[in-house]
């Protein structure tokens, strides 16, 4: 059975979808089946795999909200073990017609249940709200991997998340758990990139990766190409990085 592991955070710009697209790209350079879920309305995820999102037959929004199979949506990308069921723009309405639905909160859990037995893991890419298709993702997670950028604001917001976190365990998904909190952006420069870390660390204790994600200009370089940082610069400090994490995840899951 695949592990499910849902990337969020409600802030933006925290390198949340950075964090799916070369976490997925690296389970799958380590031999391990991955599906990346993109269920972010603005499609990053998938552009940032080469998926030309304006084109794609079966999207995220038709298992959501129309019973699609998502064995159909998913797409093997050009990359080693590596599928992606795509988002376009039609997901930007789904949480409006998603408050309709009966069960509400079930419809990814529904969607993924025919595929999680087909892959080693399955990452999901939350958008960067706590709205009704972050709940979806909750719901159908087994955990929650927070990527927490290394700047002023870091710990804001951050309670909010991990309450309704608490709410989920309580009331739809009692497996749920905080899988990891990864620090991003860091630049070991600044003193207020080592004392965010100091702080999330007090916060999060032994959930904080040992692992943490330079900021890079190779990083944000590499979606404009489609390729994870893997592909695009095997050798810089993001893809070191990535693949550090990735041996960290598969190390907790064992």
């Amino acid at each position: 059975m695949g592990k499910i592991i849902a990337i969020a955070n409600q802030k933006g710009g925290v390198g949340k979808t950075t964090t799916a697209v070369n976490l997925s790209a690296c389970l799958g350079a380590q031999n391990k089946k991955a599906l990346l879920i993109d269920i972010d309305p603005q499609g990053n995820s998938s552009s940032g795999l080469g998926v030309d999102t304006r084109r794609v037959k079966l999207s995220t929004y038709d298992c959501l909200i129309d019973g699609a199979s998502m064995k159909n949506a998913a797409i093997k990308t050009d990359f080693k073990n590596l599928w992606i069921c795509p988002s376009n723009i039609n997901l930007a309405g789904a949480e409006l017609e998603l408050a309709a639905k009966e069960k509400r909160e079930y419809c990814l859990k529904e969607a993924i249940s025919e595929i999680k037995d087909d892959y080693d893991f399955i990452i999901i890419d939350c958008p960067p709200s706590l709205g009704l298709i972050t709940l979806n993702s909750f719901t159908a997670a087994d955990s929650v991997l927070v990527p927490i950028q290394c700047e002023y604001y870091a710990l804001e917001g951050l309670s909010q998340l991990t309450n309704t976190i608490k709410i989920i365990k309580r009331s739809l998904n009692p497996d749920i758990a905080i899988e990891g909190v990864l620090l991003t952006m860091f630049d070991s420069r600044t003193n207020l990139s080592i004392q965010v870390v100091d702080e999330v660390k007090k916060y999060f204790g032994k959930k904080v990766y040992k692992t943490v994600i330079p900021r890079s200009v190779r990083l944000a370089e590499s979606p404009s190409f489609g390729q994870p940082i893997i592909e695009y610069d095997p050798r810089s400090k993001g893809a070191e990085g990535y693949i550090n994490l990735t041996k960290e995840v598969i190390k907790n899951n064992k």
